[in-house]
């Protein structure tokens, strides 16, 4: 399944820092979190989860996969071809509505 790229939050970070920090490790480039887009929580039956989400702009770098198998740059038309882990399905609502 796809997921939207980001993680954890550290003690002390922000969701921000956080999303840009997760970028940074795990694809190797800059970002700019500039607007809170959703926030989501999302229960797996084992664990709860709260993804946030925000619109964000590429600053720099090439991206290089740490920690992943794949990566995909797609049109908001071509989000029906992708199946997504539950948890991020809500936002891809919205950017199917296009509220963005």
């Amino acid at each position: 399944m796809w997921e939207f790229p980001g993680g954890k939050i550290e003690n002390g970070e922000s969701a921000e820092d956080c999303l840009r920090r997760e970028l940074r490790e795990e694809m190797q480039i800059d970002i700019d979190p500039y607007a809170y887009f959703g926030t989501n929580d999302h229960d797996y039956g084992s664990v709860c989860i709260r993804l946030i989400a925000y619109k964000a702009a590429y600053l720099a770098g090439e991206i290089a996969l740490v920690d992943h198998d794949d990566y995909r740059w797609i049109r908001l038309e071509e989000l029906g071809e992708y199946v997504f882990a539950p948890a991020d399905i809500p936002f891809v609502e919205m950017l199917d509505k296009n509220e963005i």
